[in-house]
């Protein structure tokens, strides 16, 4: 790869694959960090094992920008390649090897992809959008499945337990910011056709599918091979630390394993467990745990049920004693694997060659990334020896028969060094003439070759170096039955590990034979007597200094199972349990085994009423879904079910509520000796679609009023209430619709109110004039105004404001506020304002109204007051034939009964007269009037228009069906507040 004329950094992007057909495909990038991108790619190929290799820009376009390679899992042939998002959204497809591609364009960016684990054309692709798309034709053509997917948190179908083969589990979001647990298949996954498995919400990046189990908990799940699950879990009271857990063969009761495992932050910022499970022998973790204010290593071989400290070498590299005495001093080894897959890490083990450990590490006290050292075991960590002073790759050669080490990348290199006497003689090669940074190596090319393909860089400024390594010419033949040796594994002497005796083949020391593909590594295994250390603690039990388990303080081991009833039987637990995976046989075996016993006689106990989405809330129409096991279930609202009438439990019981309100959901379970209750609260809503404020329009200062929120639709305790009145800092908050308030000052109040349901909030303003007296008259209009009410809030202002401007032309008097009402025919309110409110000039203020008042009456009977509302078509406003209202004011001499009596006939009237033009459809009557009121302090300045709601209540049983209108209901609201 040639760099360009600025430096560059050129990097290995971890994509290189091999098959059996010797083809090696390698993908390398071109970085500028100057502009933070990448600008050119070159995708490689070699068909044989690296010896020479082809630039392919040419088959998958010469400008094309590739950003990753994907291998078929199940069909090395077919190759998956996918462009950078930066220039194009695209796929390239090969089924031959990477020989030739075709390019298909996609309408979203992939993030990453997941092959099916049998079905080879089949996969599923994550975008940047967190969308989850599947394929069925290897990435031709994509269909959405589900959108904001949680990122890594989907999985294809578990073989064996899954029924259905395209079956996808996944992790999503709802549009309320939950999450849940959601499978369907992979091409019909509409909303119809989904499933949710979990009955609730789960944590966020929670879910794990893996082998035979399924999380939906916020843990750290190491391993769940062998029938048992271990997982960390991270305590409150833990930074870098987490508790390492066991579980029974269901992955349900955990007991403890370890406690305070150190943790190591990786370069992607990841926290990775240091706990590390030695391949090839069942039950053997090594961890690192944090006690006392050190970091030491412990080892097991009986998955955790007992850990010990590592045994130091007795000598070093030249020969020289070695003082480590244990528990003092002991043997430390960093347990980080690499994110690089193409590095060793700082440990490594092979299935293929049990008992052989490398890892990098220190001697001493304590974990130490000083001074350290690589050391090997060859017997399973019961004994150690130093093979290198310095940090070292170590690879597996020859299925384990042979190790390769290679200094780390930091450090170049041009020599490789090689042992086939598992560490104990180290023979060097020369593999470049210049030294090399050595950043890979991919290992065993083909099953029938034994190559290398060593990766680097001469230079951060150079180009790349491939070089590849056939060390078939190292080995003189293949091994026979004379090369090779039994080994016992062994724990310190104690032949019985994991409850049985293993015997295994190795190649003697010193042996160049090959051992090739058909090299068998176990050659007995024989079961051993059951003895105390073959079992572990059971749930609920701890071990104690005398080694015997005994409850925890939290466990009651008298408690039944749940699940036992009546005439069934249960597992009474010893407190022990034998280790999961451990084969051993009789001895003390059912002296430890949980001894079954007849549940006895008990009445009902620990109901659990849920729903089946988890939540408390429901919309009101909507079917509900209780999960429960019950003899009968009250919904609450006058329906009971009985269990008996239902078929299947695991579909839970359907119930739609009708109205909107709380209400109490009780289950009953019931025997002969006793019954045991449950109760839910749920929310049934509606959707809040509109609030309006009932506010007078003009009130008396130091005098009560109501004020009312009325919801559309309505809704019953299910409602909350935010008052904010004047400039109060902080809200009144009720559950009821209404307030009372005293206001004590004069001028323009501002009252606003929220409403919350749900997830909804709205919310209403009115402005309300305090003063200490005022005087009011209702005003009528010729009847060619009712044919151009629009009955809008924007028209009744309009109009508003056009009547004060028409009556200020008759009396000059600028204190006046307009009011229309909602409906038709079309009236109005006028209210009279003093100019000022002081005590000495009262009387002649109140005379100076009624003198208004009688000038407005005269010239609206005299048909004086009109207006245009638009060009021919002129508009009277009338004086509504009723007793005017009296003066009002706080003065105590003024009689509100009479007040009351006089207004209820005028509303009577009105209804007589209006009660046929009501179109409504509630129980209550709704207007929006607007005031119009000057700036203090000046009678001449424009005035400045104020916008005001009012609803107030109307029984059905008062008015039957059809309620009553604004007008109306203004003269009721007036009488209330008089």
């Amino acid at each position: 790869e040639e760099p360009g004329s600025e430096p560059v950094t050129m990097g290995f992007v971890g994509n290189c694959s091999t098959n059996w057909a010797a083809v090696i495909l390698i993908l390398t990038k071109l970085y500028d960090f100057h502009i933070g991108s990448v600008t050119e790619s070159t995708l490689w190929r070699s068909t044989d094992y690296g010896s020479t290799y082809e630039r392919m820009n040419d088959k998958v376009g010469s400008k094309t920008v590739l950003s990753y390679l994907y291998v078929c899992p199940t069909n090395k042939r077919k190759i998956m390649v996918l462009t950078d998002p930066e220039f194009e959204s695209s796929v390239l497809i090969s089924s031959d090897e990477g020989a030739s591609y075709q390019k298909y364009r996609l309408t979203f960016y992939v993030l990453s992809l997941l092959f099916h684990p049998t079905e080879e054309d089949w996969a599923l692709a994550y975008s940047h959008d967190q969308k989850l798309y599947s394929s069925v034709d290897f990435g031709r053509k994509w269909q959405l499945i589900h959108e904001h997917v949680t990122p890594n948190r989907f999985y294809w179908s578990v073989l064996g337990l899954d029924k259905e083969p395209d079956l996808v589990h996944m992790e999503a979001h709802t549009p309320d910011g939950n999450v849940q647990y959601v499978t369907c298949r992979a091409q019909m996954c509409t909303e119809a056709n989904r499933n949710y498995p979990f009955p609730g919400f789960i944590d966020i990046s929670s879910l794990v599918v893996q082998d035979d189990y399924i999380f939906i908990q916020d843990l750290h799940i190491v391993s769940t091979d062998g029938k048992q699950v271990f997982a960390a879990v991270q305590e409150w009271n833990q930074n870098d630390t987490y508790n390492l857990y066991l579980s029974d063969t269901r992955g349900i009761y955990f007991t403890l394993a370890m406690e305070n495992v150190k943790t190591t932050r990786g370069i992607s910022g990841n926290q990775m467990l240091d706990l590390y499970e030695v391949a090839g022998i069942k039950g053997m973790l090594i961890a690192n745990k944090r006690q006392d204010n050190q970091v030491k290593t412990y080892i097991t071989y009986n998955k955790g049920r007992d850990w010990r400290l590592l045994q130091a070498p007795a000598a070093d590299l030249d020969g020289n004693d070695i003082h480590c005495i244990l528990p003092f001093c002991s043997l430390h080894l960093q347990l980080q694997m690499s994110e690089n897959p193409y590095l060793s890490g700082t440990i490594s083990t092979k299935s293929s060659a049990p008992g052989i450990i490398v890892a990098t590490g220190n001697i001493g006290a304590e974990l130490s990334y000083n001074n350290v050292g690589m050391f090997i075991s060859s017997d399973a960590g019961n004994s150690w020896r130093q093979i290198f002073e310095e940090e070292h790759n170590v690879w597996f050669l020859d299925k384990g028969g042979a190790l390769v080490a290679v200094k780390q990348p930091t450090v170049p290199t041009r020599h490789l060094w090689v042992s086939f006497d598992e560490g104990r003689q180290w023979n060097q090669h020369s593999f470049s003439s210049v030294p090399l940074f050595v950043d890979g190596v991919l290992v065993e090319a083909g099953a029938e070759n034994q190559i290398m393909t060593f990766f680097g860089h001469f230079s951060h400024r150079s180009d790349w170096q491939l070089i590849k390594i056939d060390y078939k010419s190292i080995f003189n033949r293949k091994c026979t039955e004379e090369d090779y040796q039994t080994w016992h594994l062994h724990n310190q002497g104690e032949p019985c590990v994991m409850g049985q005796k293993q015997i295994y083949m190795k190649r003697r020391a010193g042996n160049y034979c090959m051992l090739g593909k058909d090299y068998s590594r176990i050659l007995s295994a024989e079961s051993c007597i059951c003895r105390a250390h073959d079992f572990e603690c059971d749930y609920g039990y701890e071990r104690r200094g005398d080694g015997n388990c005994r409850p925890a303080f939290w466990f009651n081991p008298s408690s039944v199972s749940r699940s036992c009833s009546q005439g069934q039987n249960y597992l009474n637990s010893t407190g022990y349990r034998k280790v999961v995976l451990n084969n051993c046989t009789k001895g003390v075996k059912e002296m430890y085994t949980a001894r079954k016993q007849q549940c006895p006689n008990r009445p009902p106990k620990g109901l659990l009423l849920t729903t089946k989405d988890g939540k408390l809330t429901a919309n009101m129409g909507n079917n509900v879904t209780f999960l429960v096991q019950l003899d009968e279930l009250d919904f609450g609202d006058g329906t009971a079910v009985s269990y008996s009438n239902l078929s299947w439990t695991e579909e839970g019981i359907k119930h739609v509520y009708k109205s909107a309100g709380i209400f109490r959901v009780t289950a009953l379970a019931e025997n002969m000796l006793g019954y045991d209750t449950t109760t839910l609260f749920l929310h049934v809503t509606c959707p809040v679609e509109h609030v309006q404020l009932l506010a007078p329009f003009v009130v008396i200062r130091n005098k009560e009023i109501n004020i009312t929120a009325v919801v559309l639709p309505s809704h019953s305790r299910t409602v909350t209430y935010f008052w904010w009145i004047g400039n109060n800092t902080e809200p009144v908050i009720t559950l009821d619709g209404s307030i009372s308030h005293t206001f004590t000052s004069e001028g323009m109040h501002i009252i606003t109110v929220q409403v919350a349901a749900a997830n909804t909030i709205l919310q209403d303003t009115k402005t309300i004039a305090v003063k200490e007296f005022f005087k009011s008259l209702l005003l009528s209009f010729s009847p060619n105004l009712d044919e151009f009410n629009p009955d809008i809030p924007e028209w009744r202002q309009d109009v508003g404001r056009v009547i004060k401007k028409a009556l200020l032309q008759v009396t000059g008097f600028c204190l006046l506020l307009v009011a229309v009402f909602p409906g038709v025919p079309t009236a109005a309110e006028l209210f009279l304002l003093p100019h000022k409110n002081q005590s000495e000039g009262k009387k002649k203020c109140e005379e100076e109204l009624e003198q208004v008042s009688d000038i407005i009456v005269s010239a609206l009977n005299q048909n004086l007051v009109e207006f245009e509302l638009k060009p021919g078509v002129r508009v009277i406003v009338y004086n509504t034939q009723l007793t005017l209202a009296p003066l009002v004011d706080s003065n105590p001499r003024h009689s509100s009964s009479a007040m009351l009596m006089l207004l209820s006939v005028v509303f009577l009237g009105l209804a007589v007269f209006l009660i046929y033009k009501f179109k409504r459809y509630t129980s209550f009557c709704a207007g929006k009037f607007d005031l119009t009121s000057p700036p203090r302090g000046s009678r001449h300045t424009s005035s400045r228009i104020l916008m005001h709601e009012a609803h107030i209540p109307i029984s059905h049983k008062m008015h039957g069906k059809r309620p009553l209108n604004g007008l109306i209901c203004s003269c009721f609201a007036w009488a209330v507040i008089c």
